[in-house]
C-alpha cells in the first residue's frame, strides 16, 4: 500500500522530463504568431492528439470511472453527440476561421459585429474558462493528496502549487508549440498507462472478463431512450445536447479553437477535429470500462471498502492495489492529463487577453518583442488566478460534472452569437448583445432551478440567444 521509491522515481522523472521538454521550445518563440499559433506549421495528426489532450483533464481520468462505478455506460451517448458536434463545426465554423489569419475565435465576431460583441464573447470565455479550470486544477489535488496521504487543506494547496508551477514554466517559455507537443506525449502516456491498468485490474478479478460480466452485466447498458429532461445521459440528451455542447466547446471556446486556427489550412483543421472525435470515443469507452471493472473488483473483495466519493475510487485503487511501478506510471499519467489541459488553458486565456483586449485598448502599437513579453507575463497572471480559483473549488461534488455544468451555462450565449454571425445576414451587434444577455440570464435561472439536466443547457441557451438576438436585430434594423 502506498508509494515506494520506484513509484516516486517514475513520477519525479516524468515531471522533470516533460517540463524540460516544453522549455526546449523557447528558442522557436520570436513573435505572437509563433507563441499563440505555433507558426501555423504543426501537422494535422499532432493537432488531433492535442485536441484530445486539451479536452481531457484530470476530471475525465478520475471522474469518468466514478460515473460508471455508480451507474452504467450511458455516458457514451453524450460522446456520440460530441462527434456530431465536430461535423457541424467542420461545415459551419472552420471555413469562417480560415478566411484570413486570426489569433482568437472572437476576432470573427469583430469582423461581423464590431468590437462590442468581440469583447462580450471574449469576456464570457475568460470567465467561463477560469471557473471551469479552477475545478479542473483542484482535481489534481485529489490525486496528489491520495498519493501523499494528505488529509488537510494545506495538502491540497501544496498539490495544486507544485503541478501548476511546473506546467507554467514550460507554457511560459515554449508557447503553443510546447503545449501541443507536450500534449501529444502526455496523451500517449495516459492512454497507454490506462490500457496497462485495464489488464492489471482484469487479472485481479476471478475469471477475468467472464468474472466482470457475471457481476456487472447491467452496467454495460448504454442506451436510454427516455424523454426525461431531468436525466443527464439519455439518447436524446446525448446526441442533441452533446452536439450543441461540443459545437460550443470546440467551435467558439478559444481553448480548442486555438488549435483550429493554428492548422495550416481549413482542410487540416477539419481532419484534426474529426479524427480527434474517434480517439475521444475510444478514450471515454476505456475509462467507463475501468469503472465497471472496479465495481466488479470490489464486489469480489467485500473486505475492501471503496471510497464514498466517486472521484476518489480510481486514484485510490491505483495507489493501494496496483503493483509498484505500475502505480507510479499511472499517477504520472493522471498528472500528464492535468498538465496537458492546464497548459492549454493558460495559453488560450493569455492569447484572448492580449489579442482581444490589450491590443484593442493600447493606443500605441507594440513591437513584436514587447508583444511576446506581454504574452508570457499574461500567462503567469492567469496561472496565479487559476491556482486561487482551484483552492476555492474544494467543496464541489463530482468534479467532472461540475466542470461540464459551469461551461454549459455560458456556452449557449457564446454559440448563439456565433451562429447569428455566421448563419444570418440580418443580425446586428445591438441585437446580438441583447440576445446574449437574455440567454445568459435565462440559463443562470434555469441552472439555479434545477429544472433540467445540464446536458440540455447549451441547446436551450443557444436557442434563446439566437431567437432573441435575431428578433432584437430586426427591431433596431441594419446589419451593424
Amino acid at each position: 500500500m502506498g508509494f515506494d521509491w520506484l513509484d516516486w522515481s517514475i513520477v519525479i522523472a516524468y515531471l522533470c522530463g516533460i517540463t524540460l521538454f516544453g522549455v526546449w521550445f523557447r528558442k522557436k518563440q520570436d513573435s505572437m504568431r509563433t507563441y499563440f499559433l505555433g507558426g501555423k506549421n504543426i501537422p494535422a495528426w499532432a493537432l488531433a492528439l492535442s485536441i484530445v489532450g486539451t479536452e481531457t483533464s484530470t476530471l475525465t481520468v478520475i471522474g469518468t470511472p466514478g460515473i460508471a462505478f455508480a451507474g452504467d455506460m450511458s455516458f457514451l451517448q453524450l460522446i456520440l453527440g460530441y462527434i456530431v458536434g465536430r461535423v457541424v463545426i467542420s461545415l459551419v465554423l472552420i471555413p469562417a476561421y480560415h478566411k484570413g489569419e486570426m489569433y482568437t475565435a472572437y476576432e470573427l465576431m469583430q469582423r461581423r459585429f464590431g468590437a462590442w460583441i468581440k469583447h462580450a464573447t471574449a469576456s464570457l470565455f475568460l470567465v467561463t474558462r477560469a471557473l471551469a479550470e479552477g475545478v479542473r486544477v483542484f482535481a489534481i489535488a485529489i490525486v496528489v493528496g491520495i498519493v501523499l496521504g494528505f488529509a488537510d487543506a494545506w495538502g491540497d494547496v501544496w498539490s495544486i502549487l507544485i503541478i501548476a508551477a511546473l506546467t507554467l514554466v514550460y507554457t511560459f517559455e515554449g508557447g503553443l508549440t510546447a503545449v501541443i507537443w507536450t500534449d501529444v506525449i502526455q496523451l500517449c502516456i495516459y492512454i497507454g498507462c490506462t490500457l496497462v491498468t485495464f489488464f492489471v485490474i482484469l487479472g485481479l478479478i476471478p475469471g477475468g472478463w467472464d468474472g466482470v460480466t457475471a457481476v456487472a452485466a447491467p452496467k454495460f447498458a448504454v442506451w436510454n431512450f427516455a424523454l426525461d429532461f431531468h436525466v443527464p445521459y439519455t439518447f436524446w440528451g446525448g446526441i442533441i445536447g452533446g452536439a450543441f455542447l461540443t459545437t460550443a466547446s470546440h467551435g467558439v471556446d478559444q481553448l480548442i479553437v486555438q488549435r483550429l486556427l493554428a492548422a495550416r489550412n481549413a482542410r487540416d483543421g477539419k481532419v484534426a477535429l474529426l479524427s480527434s472525435g474517434v480517439i475521444v470515443f475510444f478514450q471515454f469507452a476505456l475509462f467507463l470500462l475501468i469503472g465497471v471493472m472496479l465495481y466488479s473488483y470490489y464486489h469480489y473483495n467485500p473486505q475492501l471498502a471503496p471510497p464514498a466519493a466517486g472521484d476518489r475510487i480510481f486514484p485510490t485503487f491505483i495507489v493501494q492495489h496496483l503493483p509498484h511501478g505500475v502505480r507510479g506510471i499511472m499517477v504520472a499519467a493522471i498528472l500528464a492529463a492535468a498538465m496537458s489541459n492546464l497548459s492549454s488553458a493558460l495559453n488560450s486565456m493569455a492569447s484572448t487577453t492580449v489579442v482581444d483586449f490589450v491590443r484593442t485598448f493600447c493606443r500605441r502599437g507594440l513591437s513584436a518583442k514587447s508583444e511576446l513579453r506581454l504574452s508570457r507575463w499574461m500567462t503567469v497572471a492567469w496561472g496565479l488566478a487559476l491556482v486561487v480559483l482551484a483552492i476555492l473549488s474544494r467543496n464541489v461534488g463530482s468534479v467532472l460534472e461540475a466542470g461540464l455544468t459551469i461551461t454549459s451555462i455560458t456556452y449557449g450565449s457564446m454559440l448563439g452569437a456565433f451562429l447569428l454571425g455566421v448563419l444570418t445576414k440580418g443580425a446586428n451587434g445591438a441585437g446580438t448583445f441583447c440576445g446574449m444577455a437574455v440567454g445568459l440570464a435565462a440559463m443562470l435561472a434555469l441552472a439555479w432551478s434545477g429544472a433540467v439536466a445540464y446536458t440540455w443547457y447549451v441547446l436551450i441557451g443557444t436557442c434563446i440567444t439566437f431567437g432573441v438576438g435575431y428578433a432584437a436585430s430586426q427591431l433596431v434594423g441594419g446589419r451593424r
